[in-house]
């Protein structure tokens, strides 16, 4: 089913740390429109689809946000990796690197937890396309 390259299709290269900038990244990862719930989003969401064209669109879909979560997840790592104490503080990311150090954990910018919360799949295909479209529209 995969064939992995062991490369990103967008390579990301950082060439300097930035807290800041590593604060927003997390939420594109983490957030409630987040890759990873746009992943699981579409995942879920595909099974009760009646039109097989379109489950498997959204099978699709649903795989390639995942790759999204390993492009985001290299872009905050290679953002926080080499950042001194006081730059870790100064970015706000205190908190989540007492925590995590340089672990890539999906959280919101204010370092609340992933959360399947985020994202509804309730089986009806015009609301799950919408709830689709939102998230998708909404600007992280």
């Amino acid at each position: 089913m995969w064939l992995y390259e062991k490369r990103l299709q967008y390579p990301v290269n950082v060439r300097k740390p930035d807290a800041k900038t590593a604060k927003i990244v997390i939420s594109q990862l983490g957030g409630p429109n987040g890759e990873l719930g746009a992943a699981l989003r579409y995942l879920s969401q595909r099974y009760t689809m009646p039109y097989p064209r379109i489950q498997a669109l959204l099978t699709d879909i649903g795989t390639e946000e995942l790759a999204h979560v390993e492009i985001i997840s290299t872009l905050f790592y290679q953002l926080t990796n080499g950042l001194t104490p006081q730059e870790i503080k100064d970015g706000g990311l205190d908190a989540y690197f007492t925590d995590h150090t340089l672990g890539v954990y999906p959280t919101n910018s204010a370092g609340i937890p992933f959360s399947a919360d985020t994202f509804q799949s309730v089986g009806d295909p015009i609301t799950d396309l919408t709830e689709d479209m939102a998230a998708e529209g909404a600007i992280v």
